[in-house]
C-alpha cells in the first residue's frame, strides 16, 4: 500500500528528527533517512530538496514558538517576567526536545540558521526576562544556568513521565533563579 504524499512527509521528517538527534545534522545523510523510511532517496527528494530543507522543517516551529514567548515576555518584569519565562522555557524545551539535541550537537552552525531568530540576541533577552529583567551579575548567571540547565535536562533521554519531569524543570528552575516555589 503507497503511502500518500502528507505521511510521506510526515514520516521524513520523523525519520529525519530521530536520526538528527541521535547522530547529528552532519552525521545522517539523505540515504540515511530514506532507508529508515523505507523509500528510495529520489522519493525522498521529491519531497524535499535537500537536507537543509529537512531541517528548516523540523526547526521553523521552534523559531515560532520562540517569537511567540519574546511576545509573551514584552512589556513584562520582575516576578512576572521570571515566572513567565521560566513556564514558556519549559514548555518549549519539552515539546522540541529533539530539536534541542540537534540544535546543542552543533550549537555554532545551528545558531544562524535562518529559519530561527536570531538565537543570540534571544537568548540573551530571554535571560534578561528569567532574571525579571535585573541587572545583578549574579541574577545574570542563574538565569544561564536556568536556561542552560532546562535545555539540557528537557533534551536527555529520562526514564521521568512527563508531567514529573514538567514540574521539577519548573522548580529547579524557579529555585536556581532565587524565585519562592508555590
Amino acid at each position: 500500500m503507497t503511502r500518500s504524499a502528507t505521511t510521506m512527509r510526515a514520516d521524513i521528517l520523523e525519520s529525519a528528527a530521530r536520526l538528527f538527534a541521535t547522530v547529528g545534522f552532519r552525521g545522517t545523510s539523505l540515504q540515511d533517512i530514506a532507508s529508515d523510511v523505507g523509500c528510495s532517496k529520489a522519493s525522498l527528494l521529491y519531497h524535499f530538496t535537500n537536507k537543509d530543507a529537512i531541517l528548516t522543517e523540523l526547526l521553523s516551529p521552534v523559531g515560532r514558538q520562540l517569537a511567540e514567548l519574546e511576545e509573551r515576555l514584552a512589556g513584562l518584569d520582575g516576578e512576572e517576567a521570571a515566572r513567565t519565562a521560566v513556564a514558556g522555557l519549559v514548555e518549549s524545551s519539552l515539546r522540541f526536545r529533539r530539536e534541542i539535541k540537534v540544535l546543542i550537537q552543533d550549537v555554532n552552525a545551528m545558531t544562524t540558521r535562518p529559519e530561527l531568530p536570531d538565537l543570540n540576541a534571544l537568548i540573551e533577552r530571554l535571560v534578561d526576562a528569567l532574571t525579571g529583567r535585573s541587572d545583578d551579575p549574579r541574577a545574570r548567571v542563574w538565569g544561564w544556568m536556568t536556561l542552560v540547565g532546562v535545555a539540557l535536562a528537557s533534551a536527555a533521554d529520562l526514564a521521568v513521565p512527563e508531567e514529573t519531569l514538567r514540574a521539577e524543570l519548573t522548580r529547579g528552575a524557579l529555585r536556581t533563579l532565587g524565585r519562592p516555589v508555590d
